[in-house]
């Protein structure tokens, strides 16, 4: 066995007995490109790869195509560098789906956040609600518009119809990092609920995301 298969073994070992939380961001990508570059000093291309990415999220958030471009690295692994995100992002939906009772802006937001993680888009969400206040589905209603004003009402009312929701909450994200509703979004707000009422359908709330932050309109009044 040889010096690189020694120093693997052991920072094996280490995640396996302690998890990643003691280990530097380079060696968390060292760790990670074991399993596509068994043959390679992947210390030293961490270090590379965070120098010119900026960092961890750099690295992890790059195109692929400009990993694959990177000397050493190949397409390959730079597809199990752009798995990683999308992975966490698919286990954060598979642990907010439906079943949740949803009855508290705490709750809501706590569902919520992990549905608009590593967005880099806008993005709309609209939440069907049973008469308890339990999450039937959540569906991705708009993405890249500019503002909330451009979220479709018609599919909102059609979703809501396709699950004999009682309630829908709406939520969308803010890329600039500030969960403030703007003049827009309470507009839109507006629009909705007054387009969800006569079929019997309560627009329970909006919230407005921004990274692992949260605004209820319905809380600061403006539903």
């Amino acid at each position: 066995m040889g010096v690189h298969d020694e120093h693997r073994k052991r920072l094996k070992t280490q995640f396996a007995e302690h998890g990643l939380d003691s280990f530097a961001d380079h060696v968390v990508l060292e760790l990670l490109l074991f399993y596509a570059l068994p043959r390679v000093d992947t210390n030293e291309l961490a270090h590379r790869l965070i120098d010119h990415f900026g960092g961890l999220d750099g690295v992890l958030e790059a195109p692929a195509e400009a990993l694959a471009k990177f000397p050493g690295l190949g397409w390959s692994s730079a597809l199990l560098l752009r798995l990683m995100l999308p992975i966490s992002r698919r286990y954060g939906l598979i642990k907010s789906r439906g079943g949740q009772i949803l009855d508290s802006a705490e709750r809501a937001g706590a569902y919520l956040v992990p549905l608009f993680a590593y967005e880099r888009d806008e993005v709309a969400l609209a939440v069907c609600l049973d008469s308890k206040l339990q999450a039937l589905c959540h569906k991705e209603i708009s993405r890249g518009v500019a503002t909330a004003t451009d979220i479709s009402i018609r599919k909102i009312v059609e979703l809501a119809l396709s699950q004999n929701a009682s309630g829908v909450l709406l939520a969308h994200n803010h890329i600039s990092g500030i969960a403030i509703p703007s003049p827009d979004d309470r507009v839109t707000t507006e629009q909705i609920k007054n387009a969800l009422s006569p079929i019997g359908i309560r627009l329970v709330d909006h919230i407005v995301v921004a990274g692992d932050d949260f605004v209820s309109m319905s809380d600061s009044g403006m539903v």
